[in-house]
């Protein structure tokens, strides 16, 4: 009979057995330390909101030194480059459709004298909505522009305004949106590899008829769960070390939260991803179903409705609710918050209560449907 007490000697047995197995297969080893490389790099330079150069065309019916002070505006931004002054609305559609301008900057006749005269000048600004969010910010570009050099027209200088309006902008001064596309990555891409390393564990021992061996023997269920999770939680580690790193002195994301902190949310979701790993590897029959159902149920929830990319507060209210089971909601949330705002414990606790509760509930029912397996 099989002892019921358990046994630390079993369990390290187990943790080398899989240690050396690892060491010895190059695709886990591949999957373990080059995939978290090859996806924050393709990723992390692929996945950028930033926009540096906006083309702009310009059709000019003045033709005074005004309208062209104004236009001048536009490239003395750094936002804007000219790529053309055209002659006519026909010629300024045809590079919109052409995808050579993103916007067209239409100037009146009379433009300069109904700036003297004191009238209300109109212009008009054509743009590419293909794309809505670039035309979005073109268009606010444009606008700022505008803005300032009509403040500049009244009176030859800028008025003097009653209310001093000064923006700043915390944790992210400079709104480069890598600094928060990173850290939300490093959780996606974790999310993925934890599910990924650990799905294949229990099918790949079914498929080659070791799992037979190792039910005769006198380790305990437990000891063979832990024993499959722990040297993949070692390397889960040192992969989100390793990202950090990356994200840090590659991409210079600022982390300016606690080391500690971030290790001990690190613990707490991999415990989670691993035992989903292994539910789903103790549910599959092959290493293949195993390894697709891992990416389904871990990677489109990751990178859609965890808030990585896209914010989870405009989102139908049934999605938002489906997002509350996506366990990379929450360590995303908790990585953006200790990377940019330095945030204590305290500022996350809702996240790390609900990052705890998913590490605990989808380790109970992982190793309950691996103790049933093995019955």
């Amino acid at each position: 009979m099989k002892p019921r007490s358990f046994s630390w000697i079993r369990l390290w047995a187990l943790v080398k057995k899989e240690f050396i197995h690892i060491v010895r297969d190059p695709r886990s080893l591949a999957m373990a330390f080059l995939m978290p490389l090859i996806l924050l790099i393709l990723f992390g330079y692929a996945i950028t909101m930033d926009i540096k150069t906006l083309n702009l065309a310009v059709y000019d019916q003045d033709r005074s030194a005004t309208s062209r002070h104004y236009v001048e505006g536009f490239p003395a931004s750094s936002y804007f480059n000219v790529v053309a002054t055209v002659e006519s609305y026909a010629a300024a559609g045809a590079l919109l459709d052409e995808g050579r301008a993103h916007l067209a900057l239409v100037i009146p006749p009379n433009f300069a004298r109904d700036l003297e005269q004191g009238r209300t000048a109109r212009v008009q600004v054509l743009a590419d909505g293909s794309d809505a969010n670039t035309a979005t910010i073109a268009l606010g570009y444009a606008e700022a522009i505008t803005n300032r050099f009509s403040m500049a027209q009244q009176q030859g200088t800028a008025i003097e305004l009653a209310v001093d309006n000064r923006l700043r902008v915390w944790y992210n001064p400079e709104l480069k949106s890598r600094w928060f596309i990173i850290p939300g990555l490093i959780a996606v891409i974790m999310t993925v590899i934890t599910a990924l390393l650990t799905s294949l564990t229990v099918s790949r021992e079914w498929e080659s008829g070791t799992m037979e061996q190792l039910i005769a023997t006198p380790v305990q269920p437990i000891e063979l769960f832990l024993g499959k999770m722990t040297p993949y939680f070692v390397i889960g580690v040192a992969d989100v070390l390793f990202s950090v790193a990356m994200g840090v002195w590659v991409f210079d994301v600022p982390l300016r939260g606690s080391f500690l902190f971030l290790l001990g949310v690190t613990a707490m979701f991999l415990v989670g991803g691993l035992s989903l790993g292994i539910m789903v590897s103790t549910i599959a029959k092959s290493q293949l179903v195993a390894s697709q159902l891992a990416m389904v149920v871990t990677f489109l929830p990751a990178f859609l409705l965890s808030g990585f990319l896209y914010s989870i507060d405009n989102m139908p209210r049934f999605l938002q609710a489906v997002t509350h089971v996506v366990q990379a909601r929450y360590f995303v949330e908790v990585l953006k918050n200790i990377f940019l705002k330095a945030s204590p414990p305290a500022f996350v606790a809702g996240d790390l209560i609900f990052l705890g509760l998913f590490a605990v509930v989808v380790f109970a029912i992982a190793l309950g449907k691996f103790r049933k397996k093995l019955a």
